[in-house]
């Protein structure tokens, strides 16, 4: 998912009379877990503006489709003494709307679009500089007061004193299951000035908003001030929380976290820098305490001295974790004299987490309910560390993984490469063929083939339509087969699954080894299906057995009648007949558009007529093997036809009349002709309402 949005049309050459238009450019996240929007100028989320309802992107949803928001927006503060003035450059501040051109508090500018790298072989972006499995990358500066659109400028309100910084900045997301809940942000700062920055610090802003706009569409104060906000001073992370909103639709956590910072590519001579928190009553200007700064001063007074150095630390850490309408700044320093060409290389983390239950509602903020976000921020953390497994800042015996010398960052253990999976839908079975690419897989920090076992999961009947927000939470483990012979999980070995003759299929250039089969399935329904690889652990490095992740092989499946050659199968027919409306397989939705009717023992390819009692023509359409449920808009709304796979003789409708007008209770007649041989066969099925 991405959009470009340039500031106003990009007709004009750097020939012209203002030279080349700066560019405001965004996209959004689809590696992992977390569909969030990062732009060219190192600002995450949308403000539920702009692309979020133009296009329908989300600004920072966790999980993906489930529209549980986390970020208004974002951005990256820089500050420092320049010739003894105070001079700060922000990425973003409150603003009711989020970015404008030329908005006070916007103060960085881009030539460039959003680039999107990947280290994924089999990715369209694959690039060996990139370091996730999905970067974006952008060049941005503070040294422009203006905005260029190209034909004229546009002042950046009370941009007075650019610090004269260049941030090549990157964000990182991987898609394995024990990272697939946070984004890294990284931002290498240089001093492009003629000037020396003195009493630097650099910081993230976010302007966090845990709310469920499925259920609450954003807008309106009330909608802003349900969060509750917090600091964990040894994790150097604030967060913040649904505290009264949205209570059993959001459940979830959003935090920053700082993960360290480098000063010319090397670790800081005195790393002792102060990491700070500071929180604010959006756009409030009066508060002693909670005010939010509107000038270069306010602001570098901010970065400089958080809430958690206040003395009345422990009353201020209970009052923050009330609701109210905040947001969160963690800024670190200072940093040594950053002279002209010197540079800071920072990362922060943007992460999210399910709150764990414990009894307690969500306001309690228990250390229960923290519990993942703890987690999740570990391996945020292990992520940036890298080769440096302790996190000292020196590469000790056995860390120089690639033997360069240096410590590499942003390094995660890998599990086994997932699989190739493929489904073939039966009636009432589904089998699973999967190929045996995962025993070779290398891990990425111990360089070995620590391949251990496969894990079987499937939905159950009814997962798509219980309002579920995570399809990860509906897989359930079916089975698992592991390596025999070396004490590690359950030595059941392979033999049960391993086809006696390895299989392939038309099109598919991939060698099926082995072969699951689920029985007495439910036909019509969707069943999903994931195989995932997992390793044998790393009991030197205290880590545990890694598994790929389940949404990678992810298959939607729906059991049922195959093609039907010449009826030589019996008679087409529909199901559930009798129809009662709402039928349990058809979920909450009150939309008549999500209803569902399916036509069995089809052929191959076949006209399909409905007819009421007295003979008129309700609807008509066509059926082939390939059909995936693309004219039926209960598949968009509950599945995904581009991914799921029938088994050629079922069709599914959606009662409606070819006018889409709703038909009423009674008789009906259908008529289904098989397009290859003209025959012609006649069922009927009724409709209760």
């Amino acid at each position: 998912m991405r959009v470009s949005l340039i500031i106003l049309p990009l007709l004009f050459s750097s020939g012209l009379l203002w030279g080349q238009a700066d560019i405001f450019d965004e996209k959004v996240t689809s590696a992992n877990n977390i569909g969030g929007t990062i732009t060219n100028i190192g600002i995450i989320g949308n403000s539920f503006s702009g692309s979020f309802n133009v296009q329908g992107h989300p600004s920072w949803e966790y999980p993906v489709n489930s529209g549980v928001e986390h970020v208004f927006d974002g951005g990256l503060w820089v500050g420092g003494l320049v010739n003894g003035q105070v001079a700060v450059s922000s990425g973003a501040v409150d603003a009711t709307t989020g970015y404008t051109t030329g908005g006070r508090g916007f103060e960085f500018t881009s030539k460039t679009p959003l680039v999107e790298e990947s280290s994924l072989f089999n990715s369209p972006f694959f690039t060996p500089n990139a370091i996730s499995h999905q970067d974006f990358v952008a060049t941005f500066t503070d040294t422009s007061r203006f905005v260029n659109t190209g034909t004229g400028r546009i002042q950046i309100l009370d941009h007075q004193t650019p610090l004269g910084i260049k941030v090549d900045f990157r964000s990182l997301n991987w898609n394995f299951s024990f990272a697939n809940f946070f984004v890294i942000l990284n931002f290498r700062i240089q001093n492009i000035s003629n000037n020396p920055i003195d009493s630097a610090y650099v910081g993230y802003w976010v302007d966090g908003v845990v709310r469920n706009v499925n259920i609450t569409p954003p807008g309106g104060s009330a909608f802003f001030s349900a969060g509750g906000n917090g600091f964990i001073d040894s994790l150097a992370m604030g967060y913040e929380f649904d505290s009264n909103g949205d209570i059993g639709f959001t459940d979830s956590y959003v935090a920053t976290k700082y993960l360290g910072a480098e000063i010319n590519g090397a670790c800081p001579s005195s790393p002792n820098f102060d990491v700070h928190f500071n929180t604010w009553q959006f756009s409030n200007t009066t508060d002693p305490l909670y005010f939010f700064p509107t000038s270069d001063v306010q602001k570098y007074n901010k970065m400089t001295k958080g809430l958690n150095q206040e003395a009345g630390w422990d009353v201020i850490s209970q009052t923050i974790g009330n609701a109210s309408n905040r947001s969160n700044l963690i800024s670190v320093g200072p940093f040594p004299t950053i002279n002209p060409g010197d540079e800071i290389d920072i990362a922060f983390a943007i992460i999210c987490a399910k709150r764990g239950f414990d009894g307690q509602p969500a306001a309690a903020n228990s250390a229960a309910q923290r519990a993942n976000l703890i987690q999740n921020a570990g391996w945020a953390q292990t992520a940036y560390f890298g080769e440096d497994a302790n996190g000292n800042c020196i590469l000790e015996e056995g860390e120089d993984r690639d033997q360069d010398g240096q410590i590499t960052r942003f390094i995660l253990p890998t599990p086994p490469d997932p699989p190739n999976v493929r489904v073939v839908a039966k009636d009432h079975e589904i089998d699973v063929f999967w190929t045996d690419n995962s025993e070779s897989s290398v891990d990425a920090i111990s360089k070995e083939m620590d391949f251990e076992g496969y894990r079987l999961y499937k939905t159950s009947v009814g997962f798509d339509v219980q309002n579920t927000q995570d399809i990860n939470r509906s897989l359930k483990l079916v089975s698992s087969w592991d390596i025999p012979g070396n004490g590690i999980f359950f030595d059941n070995s392979f033999e049960e699954i391993r086809l006696l003759n390895p299989v392939t299929f038309e099109g598919d250039t991939n060698t099926y080894v082995y072969k699951y089969t689920f029985s007495n399935v439910a036909n019509g329904w969707q069943h999903a299906i994931s195989l995932t690889a997992y390793d044998r652990g790393d009991e030197v490095n205290n880590l545990e057995s890694l598994e790929s992740p389940p949404l990678v092989t992810l298959k939607r499946v729906f059991a049922g009648k195959p093609a039907n050659g010449s009826f030589e199968s019996g008679d087409p027919f529909a199901y559930p007949n009798p129809y009662y409306a709402g039928a349990d397989w058809e979920g909450a939705s009150t939309f008549e558009e999500d209803r569902k009717l399916i036509f069995a023992n089809l052929p191959q390819r076949c006209e399909i007529r409905i007819y009421s009692l007295a003979g008129d023509l309700v609807d008509v359409f066509e059926h082939d093997e390939a059909y995936k449920g693309e004219d039926s808009r209960w598949f968009e709304t509950y599945s995904d036809p581009d991914a799921a796979t029938f088994s050629g003789g079922e069709h599914g409708w959606d009662l409606l009349s070819q006018d889409n007008q709703i038909i009423a209770r009674g008789l009906y007649l259908f008529v289904v002709t098989d397009l290859d041989t003209n025959e012609k066969r006649q069922g009927r099925f009724v409709i209760i309402k």
